[in-house]
This record gives C-alpha cells, structure tokens and sequence, in this order.
C-alpha cells in the first residue's frame, strides 16, 4: 500500500549560509536539548515565521483600531505607536 504524502510533510533540502557566530549558538542550543543541528534550525524558523505572521497581525489589529479612532487623543497615540512597529523606536 503506498502512503499519500502530506504537502506539509514533505521536506526540501535547503542551503543556508550563517554567520559563524549565528551557527556556533544553533549548535549549542541544539547539544543542549538533545537535538541535531537541522532540528534546531527547523524550531528556530518555525517559530520565527510565527512570530513574524503574531507580528503583522497585530500591525493589522492596531491599524484597525487607528482608523476607527474617532477622539484624536487616542488616534495621535495609535499613530504614533504604529510608527514605533513600522520604524523602530
């Protein structure tokens, strides 16, 4: 019987230069929970792309509610808060 691969499942072997300080942490965080290097580098994208798509949906919630601001008091901090989230700070 052959088994019907997820798309999610499925891997792609991907090159990946990091910077040599960048790589001596994956390796030490990856000793320290018993995981290979490729594992950790796995978790630590993962978690990266979620913390990125957390990111934007705040971005988004935060806009909603500058747009929808009607004292200009509350509108000015809105404004300036998406600011920081855009331009740092």
């Amino acid at each position: 019987m052959r088994r019907l691969v997820n798309a999610t499942n499925k891997t792609v072997r991907q090159s990946v230069s990091l910077p040599a300080k960048s790589a001596a942490q994956v390796r030490t965080l990856a000793k320290n929970r018993r995981l290979s290097s490729n594992r950790m580098l796995v978790g630590l994208l993962e978690n990266g792309i979620e913390a990125e798509k957390r990111k934007q949906q705040m971005f988004f919630e935060l806009a909603e509610r500058f747009r929808n601001a009607t004292d200009p008091k509350e509108a000015e901090r809105l404004g300036d808060e998406l600011g920081r989230m855009v331009f740092g700070g």
